[in-house]
């Protein structure tokens, strides 16, 4: 269907056409899965990496990322409990702690073992001292099925603010 609509070189039929079928496909991911939608929109964007009019398509899309990133930072920031540093601001250090310094120790490991140069092991690791929106989509089902409670999953958040907040100036 993609191919057909892309060879009438009608741009906005074009860009309809992805969003139709991303959000078709996301859609069908929930429903088949039995996962959020949002989990849906993430196996979505796989698929469609996959297609071979995948960059025509990102071109044409780019104006929605844009704004899809900002509604989804938006409504995540939404769920935060800001309460949580003031109520609980040990376990919110130890959580950002773990975040930046753990993750950035493993990569920074993994990339020696693989016998890089110690500036890219440093680089890697600085670049990967974050985590981001997949996080967000994986606290949010753990917390939907009950394998996180709301305390962890705003301690969750709070580390993610912090991390990504930091990351520039660590870098």
């Amino acid at each position: 269907m993609l191919w057909h609509v892309a060879s009438t070189k009608s741009n906005g039929l074009f860009t309809l056409c992805v969003v139709a079928v991303a959000v078709g496909i996301a859609y069908g991911a929930a429903i088949q899965f039995d996962v959020s939608f949002a989990l849906g929109i993430f196996f979505s964007g796989m698929v469609m990496r996959e297609f071979s009019l995948s960059h025509p398509a990102a071109q044409e899309c780019l104006p929605f990322r844009d704004a899809f990133s900002v509604l989804f930072f938006v409504s995540v920031g939404m769920l935060f409990d800001p309460n949580i540093l003031l109520e609980e601001p040990l376990r919110v250090l130890v959580v950002a702690a773990i975040i930046i310094l753990g993750k950035s120790l493993v990569a920074f490991i993994l990339v020696l073992i693989f016998r890089y140069p110690l500036n890219t092991a440093l680089t890697v690791a600085v670049s990967l001292s974050q985590i981001g929106e997949l996080s967000f989509i994986l606290a949010s089902f753990g917390l939907t099925t009950g394998l996180l409670p709301l305390e962890g999953y705003s301690l969750i958040l709070a580390g993610a603010f912090i991390s990504i907040t930091l990351n520039p100036l660590i870098f």
